[in-house]
């Protein structure tokens, strides 16, 4: 059920059910953290690993103190700068933090989501929500009420409607080892951002065994048809002549007459309006039928880099 109804999300979050909220980034399912049995269900939807941790969602800062403890300075003054925002932050858990949102680590991810239908509702709630995007996982993740349906129907009891996500890729994270600021997922703040608001940072967003943050899996955000991650969009159509082939591009429309259907992401070369439009495309292309996607590489700078990211990962399962 598809609904703007913030109150009745609150009544079935209250009643430790999942609801889908929407996010400035993507659409997460939504729990109490507090609630084990809220948080399996989850884990159980989604088919996701238990190894996998959850972001925890805040709706303000009082509410940090909740989840996390010894916060660095430096973790306090991108706080300042980027929240609410896309950004989250890996710190210190406190000791009412479930083991199973963390993964049995001692920390935590945190944000606090620019979005006032979620900020509303988290202002409501007695405790923060745990929200991993709402989508199988693997799946390409969702922007619309609409993607979240088709994936999980009656499986929800509720979706609530925050039309479509403005930054469109999920959040950027960054934890701290020995004091020094690392990335675990490149995201919707670049990170030439946030370098300009502490300096230097370390890059190290692929772990698949025991993973220090959310969406450190190699193989995610992935279509189900078969998808080719390219810098020579012109080779990989060639070599793909004789199939039904669809393309996603940055900014240039391709001519060739095997192509059957093509996204440009950008037309005016913006990347955060091609960053915005990129998960909308990816599930119109998987929704044609066709035996193949070619995905063409972008500019490796900016949000660009975030991009190719969640491109390379669409690649990794075919």
């Amino acid at each position: 059920m598809i609904s703007n109804d913030i109150y009745k999300a609150a009544q079935f979050l209250n009643n430790n059910e999942i609801v889908a909220i929407p996010t400035e980034t993507v659409y997460g399912l939504a729990a109490n953290i507090y609630s084990e049995k809220a948080i399996h269900a989850i884990f159980d939807l989604k088919n996701r690993p238990l190894v996998n941790p959850l972001i925890v969602h805040i709706g303000s800062l009082h509410d940090l103190n909740k989840v996390a403890e010894e916060v660095p300075e430096m973790a306090y003054k991108l706080m300042k700068r980027f929240w609410p925002g896309p950004l989250t932050l890996v710190l210190k858990k406190t000791i009412a933090v479930p083991d199973s949102i963390t993964a049995g680590k001692s920390t935590v991810a945190v944000r606090m989501p620019n979005h006032p239908k979620t900020l509303k509702l988290l202002n409501l709630l007695p405790f923060p929500l745990a929200a991993p995007s709402a989508n199988p996982s693997g799946y390409i993740s969702p922007t619309t009420a609409t993607h979240v349906d088709d994936y999980f129907n009656e499986k929800l009891p509720m979706v609530l409607n925050g039309g479509r996500c403005e930054m469109g890729i999920e959040s950027t994270i960054i934890g701290f080892e020995k004091e020094a600021p690392v990335i675990y997922r490149l995201g919707s703040l670049a990170i030439e951002e946030l370098e300009n608001e502490i300096g230097p940072i370390t890059i190290r967003n692929f772990e698949e065994q025991h993973p220090n943050a959310p969406g450190m899996m190699a193989k995610h955000y992935a279509p189900v048809t078969k998808t080719i991650f390219t810098s020579d969009v012109e080779s990989a159509i060639n070599s793909n002549q004789e199939k039904r082939i669809g393309i996603l591009l940055f900014n240039l429309e391709v001519k060739n007459k095997s192509i059957i259907y093509q996204e440009i992401l950008s037309k005016k070369s913006d990347l955060k309006e091609a960053a915005t439009n990129l998960y909308a495309a990816l599930h119109r292309l998987d929704n044609l039928k066709l035996d193949v996607i070619i995905v063409e590489e972008f500019p490796d700078n900016q949000l660009g880099r975030s991009i190719n990211d969640r491109l390379k990962r669409a690649a990794t399962t075919n």
